[in-house]
């Protein structure tokens, strides 16, 4: 059988048992070694006994495990990097490389490419703090975690990738009262405790990772109710949010920083996915 054959008709196997037959793209080349496009350039090939072995078994465990297929082959690529990832952790999301995409881009419009301080909060995997620190080697970057084990993994991603990340462990602002940062950027839980979460997700991932309060905006009260002293008199607040947030966040930004600039931006599919908030250097 062919590489193409073989990856059509596990497709329609991931999708008979309810799962995502993009996994099996994902497995495909963990299992190879090789990319989507020179998977491609393979795909009239006969297909390699050992490759279909290796397959057969991990894919068993996706099908009837209800394990992520990220966990499952130890990583998952986020902004072109390979970040490893376990239980512990979060599987990064293409949302949040949107995040990481639109701080890059407000940093070289709002700071002119100069020196920056930076915070990533709750860090998880590292992929945020880490993926800034290899993109733009003029920010400075900091990343907490409450979570020991999940530091651990982000450490590993920072060694293994040459990221130029400091890494604190602590509760929310904790680990960074008395510094000062140009750029504040978090993806913290803000799933509501009430909404219904695919079990592939709730019962893999760390659940404190996820849940955000009743309302999904406890995180962001916290964090926006204590930034004020943590930020230099120029600076950009960055957040990731539920789609269905933008309003909430607004006011809440505006109830922190009424002089500040605040705006909302969507990710890729339209959805209200971002709130930035500029704090002096940008006119209403």
């Amino acid at each position: 059988m062919t590489y193409r054959k073989f990856i059509k008709a596990k497709q329609e196997e991931a999708l008979e048992n309810d799962k995502e037959e993009s996994a099996v793209y994902l497995l495909m080349e963990a299992v190879t070694g090789l990319e989507t496009n020179a998977l491609y350039m393979r795909s009239d090939d006969e297909m390699k006994k050992e490759d279909e072995e290796k397959f057969n078994s991990i894919f068993d465990k996706y099908l009837h495990d209800n394990k992520p297929i990220q966990y499952l082959i130890g990583y998952s690529n986020f902004y072109g990097y390979d970040f490893y990832v376990n239980e512990d952790v979060l599987i990064p999301r293409c949302e949040t490389e949107e995040l990481v995409e639109n701080v890059l881009y407000k940093y070289d419009d709002f700071f002119k490419g100069k020196k920056v301080d930076v915070c990533d909060l709750a860090t998880g995997s590292g992929c945020i703090g880490i993926t800034l620190s290899l993109e733009e080697k003029n920010m400075n970057v900091v990343a907490t975690d409450i979570s020991d084990k999940a530091l651990a993994v982000a450490k590993k991603n920072n060694e293994k990738l040459g990221g130029r990340v400091t890494f604190l462990q602590g509760d929310m602002l904790k680990p960074v009262e008395g510094k000062k940062f140009d750029i504040f950027v978090s993806n913290p839980p803000y799933i509501p405790d009430d909404e219904l979460v695919d079990s592939l997700v709730k019962d893999n991932e760390p659940n404190i990772a996820l849940f955000g309060g009743s309302d999904g905006m406890k995180f962001y009260r916290i964090i926006l109710s204590g930034l004020k002293k943590l930020l230099k008199p120029k600076a950009m607040v960055a957040f990731e949010h539920g789609y269905d947030k933008k309003d909430e966040m607004y006011k809440l930004a505006k109830a922190y920083f009424p002089d500040a600039k605040v705006e909302c931006i969507k990710d890729l599919e339209g959805k209200d996915r971002m709130t930035f908030i500029y704090v002096g250097g940008i006119d209403e």
